[in-house]
C-alpha cells in the first residue's frame, strides 16, 4: 500500500484505520493501561511532561533525571503487558517488516498537552522505522531536519492516520504543537493517544 503523502520522508497514510478498527484499539488499549497505569515523566531537568505515557511490549520507554531511556519494568515495578494484536498488524502491514516491535509507546494528550521538537534516538539501530498510529482528537504535528533550526512543516493528524518514519527521515526532529479538542469522539473523555512502534535491540 502506497502512502497517501510523504513530507520530509513521513510516510502518512490518512485514514488508514476505520472506526470499528480504531474503536477495537482502544478497548484493547484499556487491558494495556489496567496492567501499566499512566503516569507522567519527568524530562532530565525535572520537570513533568504534559502527556502522560505508558508501553506495552519488551520495554518500555522511560525518562527521569537519569535521562531518557528503556526500562523493561513499568514504574510500579510490574513487566510491561503484550502488545496487543490489532496493533501489531498495523505495524507488519505499513512496515513489510516481519520482526515485530519491541516496544509500543502511548502517549495521552489532553487539551494542553504537547510534545517538544524531538528525535527518537534511544534505539540501538536506526535502521528500523518508527510506526505511529493516531486516534481521538487531531494533533498537530511538525517535522523539522536531522539537524536543529532551519524551516519546518506542519499536518493536522486525524484519528486513523498512520505515519511510518523511516530511512533518512527516520533521525528528523518533529513534534505535536497542540491538540484541537473535540474533533473526535473515539476516546471518553476526550483528548488524543499517540501510539509509537519501535525496534529498541
Amino acid at each position: 500500500m502506497k502512502p497517501t503523502l510523504t513530507i520530509r520522508g513521513f510516510d502518512v497514510f490518512r485514514g488508514y484505520l476505520d472506526a470499528a478498527k480504531q474503536r477495537e484499539i482502544v478497548g484493547n488499549l484499556r487491558s494495556v493501561i489496567r496492567t501499566a497505569p499512566l503516569f507522567s515523566p519527568e524530562t532530565r531537568w525535572g520537570k513533568k511532561m504534559s502527556v502522560q505515557m505508558t508501553s506495552a511490549g519488551k520495554y518500555g520507554w522511560f525518562s527521569d533525571r537519569r535521562g531518557y531511556r528503556y526500562e523493561e519494568h513499568h514504574p510500579n515495578g510490574g513487566a510491561w503487558p503484550p502488545i496487543p494484536e490489532a496493533i501489531l498488524r498495523v505495524w507488519h502491514e505499513v512496515s513489510g517488516l516481519e520482526r515485530a516491535p519491541d516496544c509500543c509507546l502511548l502517549n495521552l494528550y489532553r487539551a494542553s498537552a504537547k510534545m517538544g521538537m524531538h528525535q527518537d534516538r534511544d534505539e540501538a539501530d536506526f535502521s528500523w522505522p518508527v510506526v505511529s498510529i493516531s486516534l481521538g482528537d487531531d494533533g498537530l504535528f511538525r517535522i523539522a531536519n536531522e539537524e536543529r533550526g532551519g524551516k519546518t512543516e506542519s499536518i493536522w493528524l486525524q484519528s486513523g492516520d498512520v505515519v511510518v518514519m523511516g530511512g533518512k527521515a527516520r533521525l528528523h526532529h518533529h513534534g505535536i504543537d497542540r491538540i484541537r479538542s473535540g474533533t473526535s469522539t473515539l476516546l471518553q473523555n476526550g483528548g488524543r493517544i499517540n501510539l509509537t512502534m519501535r525496534v529498541v535491540d
